[in-house]
């Protein structure tokens, strides 16, 4: 592989994917909300991945990550290598793609970039699009947990809440953040979080790309949250803190962290402090 096939920037623009759609060591993933996204046209060359397969799918916290059997397993079926440069998106704007970069992240499988805006912004850019299904070349990728610190679980969470320099980013919706919307047996947001929707770090202007970065960076400081902070983001099922956990790296957040059990799991115990 040559080096320069790593070029590819973490955000990467439809343009600059297009001219390197030939590149042997690429593999696109859309892994899109709406199967039928995929159907209707992808990035020539892209493989489809279920959403549902980043997530467990059993037991108390369903959303929390695979196991590392089922990771090598889900890796390996889409042709995945230590050599592979991975462009994930989807066509809602980052949730689902920043879940897989995020658990690429997770297994020590740091080539990688986000097609900035998605299926939305190469459509808008006028570029190619196939309806063809690309089957990948099986794989024997072996995945483990290499980087466990990209998560954090319910009890070290609740252990450092009010830490200095450790912060939570809650992407839900204001709503749901002030307790008077959700699907849980408790409604609230973690204590000390602050709430930026993954919606408002998305430009609608601009296909869904990740919005001004100046902009975003000063509206995180604003909520108290800077790029020296261990930051810990926050949905209801850790898929649209998916963009967030993203947009924070985008940012240069160094220490960005994501809670995988999320408000599924905090909001449906009788033993998790809750502010409203």
């Amino acid at each position: 592989m040559s080096s320069e096939d790593n070029l590819l920037p973490l955000i990467v623009e439809p343009e600059q994917l297009e001219a390197r759609l030939d590149a042997p060591s690429l593999l696109i993933i859309d892994v899109p909300l709406k199967a039928e996204s995929h159907e209707q046209g992808h990035v020539p060359g892209a493989v489809y991945l279920d959403p549902k397969r980043l997530l467990r799918g059993e037991g108390d916290v369903p959303n929390e990550a695979p196991d590392a059997e089922a990771l090598s397993a889900l890796f390996s079926s889409l042709g995945l290598t230590r050599d592979t440069h991975v462009v994930a998106y989807d066509d809602e704007g980052g949730g689902w793609a920043g879940r897989l970069l995020w658990t690429l992240e997770l297994i020590g499988h740091t080539r990688y970039s986000y097609l900035n805006g998605g299926i939305h912004a190469w459509r808008a850019a006028k570029l190619p699009t196939s309806t063809e299904t690309t089957s990948p070349a099986p794989s024997d990728y072996q995945a483990e947990i290499l980087h466990p610190e990209v998560a954090i679980d319910r009890v070290e969470l609740t252990e450092r809440l009010g830490e200095k320099g450790f912060a939570i980013w809650d992407a839900r919706t204001r709503a749901e953040y002030d307790g008077e919307k959700g699907d849980n047996k408790r409604l609230g947001h973690i204590p000390g979080a602050v709430n930026l929707d993954w919606l408002d770090a998305m430009d609608k202007a601009r296909d869904l790309r990740i919005r001004d970065y100046a902009e975003l960076i000063t509206e995180l400081e604003t909520l108290g949250l800077t790029p020296d902070m261990e930051v810990v983001t926050h949905c209801q099922t850790h898929h649209r803190s998916g963009l967030t956990w993203l947009v924070g790296k985008a940012l240069g957040f160094e220490k960005m962290r994501a809670y995988p059990g999320s408000w599924k799991e905090w909001g449906n115990r009788d033993d998790t402090p809750i502010e409203k």
